[in-house]
């Protein structure tokens, strides 16, 4: 029974960390996304209009990361 439970920890701590590493691509390609955007449009405003609803998805997985991280043990 108990060997059971930590069967069940070992597997939910496996899928919180490969959510972990999947937020961590997620956030590297919405950043270069962001860097391409603002290559590419030189109206800085339509850039920005472009822009702001990635930023806002980044800083969430960056508040996700964040929150695995402290779990895990990495800062």
């Amino acid at each position: 029974m108990i060997k059971s439970s930590k069967n069940l920890v070992d597997k939910s701590e496996n899928l919180e960390f490969n959510n972990y590493k999947s937020l961590i691509f997620a956030e590297n390609e919405l950043i270069q996304r962001v860097n391409e955007i603002r290559q590419n449009f030189s109206n800085s405003f339509d850039s920005e209009c472009l822009v702001e609803p990635i930023l806002q998805r980044i800083s969430k997985i960056q508040s996700e990361k964040f929150l695995l991280e402290k779990k895990f043990n990495l800062i």
